[in-house]
């Protein structure tokens, strides 16, 4: 009896301990159920907020679009007008001309006078747009937004998941900051480059901010401190100071540098000295339609590889080093590393010399990326990363 009382009283005690924890498990529920209710019902309302600004921003893309073809469509079409009428009317003089008996002198004079006041009509007034059509660069920029949503997801659903330095939120991104632990030391941050258009030689075409082009005509653009005057280059507006930094650029066309120079390079130093590569304040890669050739101080390297639409660009301020990649198929192949090494006996090279004495005075400036419009039909854009790309590997 006295066993079956104490066997009653532990089963007492475990209904009594089964109660409480009961009780706590249904709170842990309903707790974890109203979590998530709220956190679906703020997620709702962001996506919600997110689509209606994408909504606005069509809308306003959209009447760009059409405000652009109306004032150039009517202005184009009265030029059409104009020139067909014009046309008509010096055909019709010139036959009219024609048909004039060759012995009645008095009509064939009033009929030359009429034709030659045709021919001294003023002109129609010039095209106040050109050639140039502004809605044609909605694409670019609705391709840019593109770009940055699409990356923008994978790094917040990359950060949701736990992968760490390879899932990097979109603000790392675009601030281009540097993990300071030694075990993220050489994984560089995909740096989000914006073209400075303050600093675009009057040859240089932009494309909003991620897309340059060379040509023949100056371009409109306003007087400026930090523009170039005398080269036909460009800077990103990011600067970089400390960290590693990794972007690409596609080659479009033509002969195009790409590399970084320093913060405070004066941008009316002449053609000669101004180039990238051809002073101590940048250093660049540059395709010259048949070979790469790296430039530094004046010095050049010529590279043995074939032709890379992407060039990725890694920079190591801790290493103090720029290495310049070829990408495609999402594998990347080193084409040249710029970095102070070892000196090696019985061998010279002017370049490496050059860098071995004075490229890592180039870290202590601030520096941008930078570019160089060779040609006249030289274009290039500005990434978007290959995903896969991220991680850089280290040249061997």
């Amino acid at each position: 009896q006295a066993q079956q009382a104490k066997f009653l009283s532990d089963v007492e005690n475990e209904l009594e301990e089964l109660v409480v924890t009961i009780t706590q498990a249904k709170k842990m529920v309903d707790l974890i159920k109203g979590a998530a209710t709220k956190e679906r019902e703020r997620v709702d309302k962001l996506f919600a907020e997110a689509s209606e600004v994408l909504a606005t921003f069509q809308k306003e893309v959209a009447g760009f679009i059409e405000d652009g073809e109306r004032s150039m469509l009517g202005e184009a079409e009265a030029d059409l007008r104009w020139k067909e009428e014009r046309r008509a009317k010096l055909a019709q003089c010139k036959q009219n001309l024609e048909n004039v008996p060759s012995t009645d002198t008095i009509y064939f004079l009033q009929e030359f006078q009429a034709l030659k006041a045709a021919m001294e009509e003023n002109p129609s007034p010039a095209l106040s747009f050109q050639n140039e059509l502004n809605f044609t660069k909605c694409t670019q920029a609705v391709g840019a937004v593109k770009d940055v949503l699409s990356a923008a997801c994978k790094n917040q659903w990359d950060h949701l998941q736990g992968k760490g330095i390879d899932g990097l939120s979109f603000q790392e991104m675009e601030e281009g900051l540097c993990s300071p632990s030694p075990s993220a030391r050489r994984s560089p941050l995909a740096f989000i480059i914006d073209l400075d258009s303050d600093t675009a030689d009057k040859f240089i075409q932009l494309f909003g901010t991620k897309g340059a082009r060379r040509v023949l005509r100056p371009m409109p653009h306003p007087e400026s401190p930090t523009r170039f005057i005398n080269c036909e280059q460009v800077l990103g507006m990011n600067l970089m100071n400390r960290g590693n930094y990794y972007w690409e650029v596609e080659l479009i066309d033509g002969w195009v540098s790409i590399g970084v120079i320093a913060e405070d390079f004066d941008p009316r130093e002449s053609y000669s000295h101004g180039r990238l590569g051809r002073n101590e304040k940048s250093c660049c890669l540059q395709w010259n339609g048949q070979n790469y050739v790296a430039w530094f101080g004046g010095f050049e390297s010529a590279i043995q590889q074939p032709f890379f639409h992407t060039i990725g660009v890694f920079l190591e301020y801790s290493e103090k080093a720029v290495t310049f990649y070829g990408v495609k198929d999402s594998k990347m192949t080193c084409l040249k590393q710029l970095k102070v090494s070892r000196f090696v006996k019985g061998q010279f090279d002017p370049f490496q010399n050059k860098i071995n004495h004075q490229f890592a005075s180039l870290f202590l400036c601030k520096l941008k990326p930078a570019f160089f419009l060779e040609s006249v039909d030289a274009h290039l854009q500005i990434g978007p990363l290959k995903k896969d790309c991220v991680s850089v590997p280290k040249p061997r």
